[in-house]
């Protein structure tokens, strides 16, 4: 039995402690946190949505992004900065805005987690753990009709990767969601997310630790991971502000921290933090809350029902690891809701919150191993953490275990990135190109559709 030590405990890290418990390992999670699921984790969509798995970088994007200069209005918001971190990061952001790049990333974004859905299903069905489930789909809802026909359209690539993403009018939205009916002529029509579904993340990600726990899954909270040690090819320690720690294994985990933490021992992660704002909002017996998850597709303000509350979410703002907010952040979100629904809950009473996503320049996580051979990597799934989370972790514990992964990692590989770790800042598209080689991979993975019975897959140890 291996030791296994898994730096994070946010949902991504949560579910990789799983996996690595699953194949027999026995497994050791610090986090700095005083329990899990207290960071990006916390107040999130809480959306598992492979039928909004498209790439942030689009053509689109950087005019976007120079709106936000001068309105507050804009779903992606920067905040001009000289960080060398982000220069560079944007540098590559910008090289994935062609239509080509966002078609290709949103392919391999989407075969994720839609692996990553199965396995979420595996993983509730073994452990029984809940989180405010609610299995309903997801309404994406447009604003104008050149808008839908174009969403239809290019919801193409995520129907040939396996998405049920269905069409409705105006009708067809209330009948999805009768708390809608009031405002239905607003939408000029939806996209439905047939097998998408909602909860809370933070509820999950915390019971499904204490699930672990029980079964002999060691928690180290309120400790501050702050260095790798290594001797050779090798992770010889873990240093934290308590004590110095060793394993067999270690995952990195750690999202928009994890570059912190990688850079000094060579590996510099294409990480950068990316800002989300929250409200939570109770829901009274009186209030026409929606029945279902849904994004208001002109602004990005999702909504999702949790119990008796309502999490509202919006913006991907640029600003560096600052989680400060203000009342004046939240007042375009709160407009969106009220105007779909004004008496949906007690908005008198939200709390709001921000956070950070880990994020990619294309939008894909990072995956397997590193030059030291018992250092691992699962970390920068952006915006889509929980989506991808499980099916992240069961491919890491595979490229561990040492089974072929259930589907092609091409652009996720960590092996693939360091190729280009140490080299000179050179164009970002020459870099994609030098990525997607079929050098590294041996065929060109990405044009290949999944086929799940072709792979090997892992029998539990538990």
């Amino acid at each position: 039995m291996a030791k296994a030590l898994v730096l994070g405990a946010g949902i991504v890290g949560i579910t990789m402690a799983y996996e690595l418990w699953r194949d027999g390992h026995e497994v050791t999670v610090v986090d700095r946190e005083t329990g899990a699921a207290e960071f990006t984790s916390f107040g999130n969509a809480g959306m598992i949505a492979p039928g909004h798995a498209y790439a942030w970088a689009s053509p689109a994007s950087p005019g976007i992004l120079l709106k936000s200069l001068w309105r507050n209005d804009q779903a992606l918001r920067l905040k001009p900065s000289m960080d060398p971190a982000f220069v560079k990061w944007m540098w590559k952001f910008w090289g994935q805005c062609s239509a080509q790049r966002a078609a290709t990333n949103t392919k391999r974004k989407v075969r994720l987690c839609n692996y990553a859905q199965q396995v979420f299903h595996e993983t509730r069905a073994e452990t029984g753990v809940s989180y405010d489930a609610n299995d309903g789909g997801i309404l994406y809802l447009f604003r104008s009709q050149s808008a839908f026909e174009a969403a239809n359209k290019k919801a193409e690539i995520l129907r040939r990767e396996g998405s049920d993403i269905g069409v409705l009018d105006a009708d067809g939205i209330a009948g999805k969601d009768p708390a809608l009916a009031d405002s239905k002529e607003q939408f000029a029509g939806a996209l439905f997310g047939c097998r998408d579904e909602t909860g809370d993340c933070r509820m999950f990600t915390r019971n499904l630790a204490s699930w672990l726990e029980e079964r002999g899954v060691v928690f180290r909270w309120g400790v501050t991971v702050e260095a790798l040690e290594t001797n050779g090819d090798r992770v010889s320690g873990i240093v934290t502000d308590q004590e110095n720690l060793s394993a067999d294994i270690v995952v990195l985990s750690l999202g928009v921290y994890s570059p912190h933490l990688a850079k000094p021992v060579g590996i510099d992660l294409p990480i950068y933090p990316v800002k989300g704002y929250s409200m939570t909002v109770p829901v009274s017996g009186r209030n026409n809350a929606p029945a279902i998850g849904g994004i208001d597709e002109e602004s990005l303000v999702a909504y999702t029902p949790m119990g008796n509350r309502l999490r509202v979410t919006a913006t991907a703002e640029f600003s560096g690891y600052r989680v400060n907010h203000s009342p004046d952040d939240f007042r375009h979100m709160t407009s969106v809701v009220k105007g779909l629904f004004p008496d949906g809950a007690d908005y008198s009473r939200a709390e709001y919150w921000a956070g950070l996503r880990p994020m990619k320049p294309e939008g894909t996580p990072i995956l397997g191993a590193t030059k030291f051979k018992n250092l691992w990597m699962n970390t920068g799934q952006g915006h889509m953490g929980w989506t991808m989370s499980h099916g992240a972790g069961r491919l890491v514990a595979d490229l561990i275990a040492g089974p072929t992964p259930a589907i092609p990692l091409d652009g996720r590989m960590l092996e693939g990135l360091l190729q280009f770790m140490t080299m000179s800042p050179t164009d970002p598209v020459k870099l994609v190109d030098h990525l997607e080689s079929d050098q590294f991979h041996g065929f060109d993975c990405f044009n290949q559709k999944p086929c799940w019975h072709r792979y090997r897959t892992r029998k539990p140890v538990r």
